[in-house]
């Protein structure tokens, strides 16, 4: 009887956050119950793609795709990505009115993103011009007249001052007014369920090991250098503000805000008729 490691395939985005969650993971620095993890670095967009054709084993996951792969995958309690009073933002290369922003051409990066989902929240309609630019490509697309107006995730919501644009509308700070203090669900990482319920809870218990590894103060120096090679243009301390902002400790586990935000975030959309179905969450135990 073979004593190999189960691989499982793992896929996040290539980013500074996900990178920093995964640093104990791609260094062996914590007890992995003899699992070892295929790294499949994509963006967002595609990994969303993916999770619709049950390809990978455990993926960072919209949230607002989640609502779409409910019989192939359950939710880990850990992992996730809330933006608490700040997220996604609109961003332009000049001041113009909220008003005015359901005429305008809008960059988005991708049409299944939680980011996506909450700007049809916001607008409350899905009739609006927008355009599919890969995320770390919106702000050129926008210089290139490609579109009036960008929607940014990841880095972008703290350099993009640096880069000669304007917020018009920050998505989280809307969201934490609107639904009185709950974060803005944006990620989350799925396991598949026909790994079954063993597995299922080992996986869990591992990906938290890494996350609490990076989070403790005595590594997270360590964990910030390693996400630099996906910060494009970030020094480490900003890396490190980026990183603060999307893993803690509701990364650690959604908790009862992170999971009120999830159910409210979904019932709205399929409410105004923006997701197919109602979604009951499940979580791995």
């Amino acid at each position: 009887m073979s004593n190999s490691p189960r691989v499982l395939t793992l896929g996040h985005s290539p980013d500074p956050d996900d990178a920093f969650m995964f640093y104990a993971l791609a260094k062996d620095k914590v007890d992995t119950e003899g699992l070892r993890f295929e790294h499949i670095l994509q963006d967002i967009q595609t990994l969303n793609e993916r999770a619709l054709r049950e390809e990978l084993d455990i993926s960072a996951i919209s949230v607002h795709a989640y609502s779409r792969v409910l019989d192939k995958y359950a939710l880990l309690p850990c992992g996730a990505s809330m933006g608490d009073n700040y997220g996604p933002m609109i961003v332009s290369l000049r001041h113009f009115s909220v008003a005015d922003l359901p005429r305008k051409k809008i960059a988005v990066p991708g049409a299944m993103t939680s980011a996506f989902l909450a700007l049809k929240l916001y607008l409350e309609t899905d009739q609006f011009d927008f355009v599919v630019i890969p995320f770390d490509e919106i702000m050129d697309a926008v210089r290139q007249g490609r579109a009036d107006c960008g929607l940014l995730i990841h880095e972008g919501q703290l350099t993009y001052e640096q880069e000669g644009f304007v917020n018009i509308v920050n998505l989280g700070e809307w969201w934490f007014e609107r639904t009185g203090g709950l974060p803005l669900p944006l990620g989350a990482n799925v396991v598949r369920k026909s790994l079954g319920p063993e597995m299922l809870s080992k996986v869990n218990r591992v990906l938290k090991r890494s996350i609490d590894y990076a989070l403790d103060q005595k590594n997270r120096h360590d964990a910030v250098g390693h996400s630099l090679q996906w910060a494009r243009g970030m020094d480490h301390s900003l890396a490190d503000e980026f990183v603060g902002m999307y893993v803690n400790e509701l990364t650690l586990d959604f908790g009862e805000r992170g999971r009120a935000g999830v159910k409210k975030f979904l019932a709205e959309a399929y409410h105004l008729g923006f997701i197919s179905q109602p979604v009951e969450l499940q979580f791995v135990s």
